[in-house]
């Protein structure tokens, strides 16, 4: 059984590019171009989410949903990687309690390298 990710970006190439590679390692992505509450999550059960910072036309930043769902108990041990080209990105990471963090424009092969590591 394929391991899910979950990617939340609201860059359409973006996420066309990600089902690309991830879908060529074996994994079966799972495409949003806005959040997604936690309840919703639970329900999509990812082994993984790839979380952009800045999600236009939503409400929260990918750091005040990382936080919301490090604070849900059923879906507080899923990791989560910050995407963003924000330069302070691993301070933002750091403080919402992420698991780590790609910067964009991001090398596919240390992409990969961070999902492999955390999804196995």
């Amino acid at each position: 059984m394929r391991k899910r990710v979950l990617v939340i970006d609201d860059d359409e190439d973006i996420l066309s590019i990600l089902e690309i590679i991830l879908e060529a390692e074996g994994y079966e992505p799972v495409l949003y171009n806005t959040g997604k509450s936690a309840e919703e999550i639970g329900e999509i059960c990812p082994e993984l989410i790839l979380l952009d910072i800045r999600i236009a036309g939503f409400p929260k930043t990918g750091v005040e949903i990382c936080t919301e769902y490090k604070a849900h108990q059923e879906i507080a041990g899923i990791p989560v990687l910050l995407i963003s080209a924000e330069e302070n990105i691993e301070a933002m990471a750091y403080g919402c309690g992420a698991d780590g963090f790609v910067n964009k424009p991001f090398d596919i092969f240390g992409l990969i390298a961070r999902v492999k590591a955390l999804t196995t």
